[in-house]
């Protein structure tokens, strides 16, 4: 079991009980370690992962890179970690800009993560420097901001993991920093959007801040009072506009945020692994965190299992490595329920039936069929994204 994982949170895996029996997991492994074993699993090639927009799979770049960090924060699967390593190295210009018409700061930030998470040199990642160029995209105002004939794609989620790549890389700029606090809104939490006219607080940008902040030695106190102030009843954490209901990328980001400044993730934690497809569902999705009560679906659980881990393990983008982590990731092996027959003999009744009473398995690990709602906002803010990928989770994939 990792290391990385508080005791505290080493929580086995639930057996789903239902009317039926249900296969019991052997010696069931770390939670966090067994969704990377699947994650891992879902890399194309074995070494990038895809989006699909409308009969497409395209190369996601963005999503290949929180691959990478949520492997690392579970200490496994590095042998898959590397080779995503390598082709993110080699396939640099698509997602970062050719450096002179177009540059993204997030892409910049988030390979420089990469890059130090992974033990690589920064300054010459793919034969870029990256810590140069996204240097070259601050504002005189502190802002980190994009360069490109398709707009400005930057934003709150871009400025936290510039503060955090460059504190990693030896100390952040004070205007940065200062830039980022400046940004937070009246109630204490941070926007997507930056320098609107409304400011408007999110739990994703608000978990990414709050990690930025601790990094540079500020005070995270109002961020982390307001993140806590949205916590629902079941521990989960809701997010902002397509997708305000509450699903596991919030609240991993959640969760991250709630452990790097010594609040109490455990009601989070807790929300998570009821999301993770256990010994009940089919043995291809087993280890998977699913994005909500509907149970797993294919087209948003890589999303949010890369988001949901750093949240099982509580390792900051501003820590996580690749030291001491194991080649290979375990993956949750179930034994068969025993077979038992019983025969009854009873008399024949006669029974008058209305229409079925529907049965709410909402909260069943293995269940399928997810709301396509969120998989079509994806898709459509992918493509006005476009090579900027500008968004850090499920519905902002980019940075």
């Amino acid at each position: 079991m990792s290391g990385r994982t508080a005791a505290g949170f080493a929580i086995a895996l639930a057996v789903v009980v239902g009317s039926a029996p249900v296969a019991a997991a052997q010696d069931a492994p770390d939670p966090a370690e067994v969704a990377a074993g699947w994650l891992a699993r879902q890399l194309v090639d074995g070494d990038h992962m895809t989006t699909e927009f409308d009969g497409t799979a395209y190369p996601d770049h963005g999503l290949t890179a929180d691959v990478v960090l949520a492997l690392d924060a579970a200490g496994v699967a590095q042998e898959s970690a590397a080779a995503a390593t390598a082709w993110l190295a080699a396939n640099t210009t698509a997602y970062l800009g050719d450096g002179t018409t177009s540059a993204y700061a997030g892409a910049h930030a988030k390979l420089a993560l990469v890059a130090q998470a992974q033990g690589e040199d920064p300054t010459d990642f793919g034969g870029v420097d990256l810590i140069a160029r996204l240097t070259s995209l601050q504002a005189e105002s502190g802002r980190f901001s994009d360069k490109s004939e398709y707009g400005d794609y930057s934003n709150g989620i871009t400025q936290s993991l510039a503060v955090l790549a460059l504190t990693r890389d030896g100390g952040a700029p004070d205007k940065a920093v200062d830039y980022l606090l400046s940004a937070a809104c009246p109630d204490g939490g941070f926007p997507l959007l930056l320098e609107q006219t409304t400011c408007v607080s999110d739990v994703d940008t608000t978990g990414y801040a709050v990690q930025a902040l601790v990094a540079a030695g500020e005070d995270a106190t109002k961020a982390l009072d307001w993140l806590e102030g949205k916590q629902q009843a079941d521990g989960g954490f809701g997010g902002s506009d397509p997708t305000p209901g509450v699903n596991a990328n919030s609240t991993g980001l959640a969760a991250t945020a709630l452990a790097v400044g010594d609040r109490d993730p455990s009601a989070a934690i807790a929300y998570l692994l009821k999301r993770q497809v256990d010994c009940g569902g089919a043995t291809a999705t087993r280890g998977a965190i699913a994005y909500d009560t509907a149970g797993f679906d294919a087209a948003t659980a890589a999303r949010a299992t890369t988001q949901a881990i750093p949240g099982l393990t509580g390792v900051s983008l501003a820590d996580v490595t690749n030291d001491g982590a194991a080649p290979t990731a375990p993956t949750l092996t179930c034994t068969a329920p025993p077979v038992t027959t019983t025969t009854t003999t009873t008399a024949p009744v006669t029974t008058t039936t209305s229409a079925a009473t529907p049965v709410d398995n909402s909260d069943d690990l293995a269940r399928t069929g997810a709301d396509p709602a969120p998989t079509a906002a994806l898709g459509a803010l992918l493509v006005l994204a476009g090579a900027a990928l500008v968004f850090a989770t499920r519905r902002r994939p980019a940075q």
